[in-house]
């Protein structure tokens, strides 16, 4: 059995850019098992699996290699990226295992799209050993329970010369810490790391935190922004109502077929 199989690249800033995802359109539902092993030997930080759906919704599971990711942002653009090649219609919506609904919806420039993922409201909270873990003290401090932290820094190069220590960040629990300041090309630049020391490529869930945030702060309802990893990734954010849109564009760079063995 093969199982049709693509790599996308999501938020794309030129060649070699954004977070890479596994995606796999599969016409039948596997087990969860499987879904795990597949992920692991991808090694990517995101598998995709679209199941068949009704009313034009499908079902969307990601993986890790070592676990489920309940929701991904990038995962989910990648996906939407593929479902809508060469269909007649410019919008795909899927539904996570946890019941929400994301929809994925193409923009008139090429490749491009943009994701509405609910709005993440943060608050001004002291949190103790988020400045010894980045190695700098943020001019603000944001919370969101859930395990959200934001350290808010004066100016972009703040955040371009962080290099958090990986035990710290580990010893404030299972968080997602995105460092963030007003931008030098875009309007807000921002880095992301996980409780295990990694930083993130592209981070959909981050600008889901940082969209509501940044409009507030700069007056306006939309923004761009850099992600500044090593790969480096690029956002279009709004805010409409309780739901953020974050525009993108996507890039295929592997097509074929995963088959599983026996």
């Amino acid at each position: 059995m093969k199982l049709p199989y693509w790599q996308v690249d999501a938020f794309v800033d030129g060649p070699l850019s954004g977070n890479p995802a596994a995606v796999l359109l599969l016409d039948h539902p596997i087990e969860d098992g499987a879904m795990q092993a597949v992920a692991a030997e991808t090694g990517l930080p995101a598998t995709a699996f679209v199941l068949p759906g009704e009313n034009d919704i499908r079902p969307i599971r990601w993986f890790a290699s070592d676990r489920e990711i309940a929701l991904c942002g990038h995962g989910a653009l990648a996906a939407g990226h593929l479902v809508l090649a060469g269909a007649d219609r410019d919008e795909a919506r899927f539904r996570s295992a946890s019941g929400e609904l994301l929809t994925v919806r193409r923009l008139a420039r090429q490749a491009a799209y943009e994701l509405g993922l609910p709005a993440l409201v943060s608050e001004s909270h002291a949190i103790d050993g988020l400045a010894e873990a980045l190695g700098r003290e943020p001019v603000e401090m944001l919370w969101r329970d859930g395990g959200y932290a934001v350290a808010v820094f004066a100016d972009a190069a703040d955040v371009l010369a962080l290099a958090p220590e990986a035990s710290a960040l580990r010893a404030l629990g299972n968080w997602q810490v995105t460092a963030t300041a007003p931008g030098t090309g875009e309007d807000v630049v921002s880095r992301v790391f996980s409780s295990g020391g990694r930083e993130d490529a592209a981070t959909g869930s981050a600008h889901a935190l940082l969209t509501p945030y940044w409009t507030a702060r700069l007056g306006r309802s939309s923004f761009t922004a850099r992600q500044a990893s090593a790969r480096g990734a690029k956002f279009d954010c709004r805010i409409e109502g309780a739901t953020v849109w974050l525009g993108g564009a996507c890039r295929t760079v592997i097509e074929g077929s995963y088959c599983p063995a026996g």
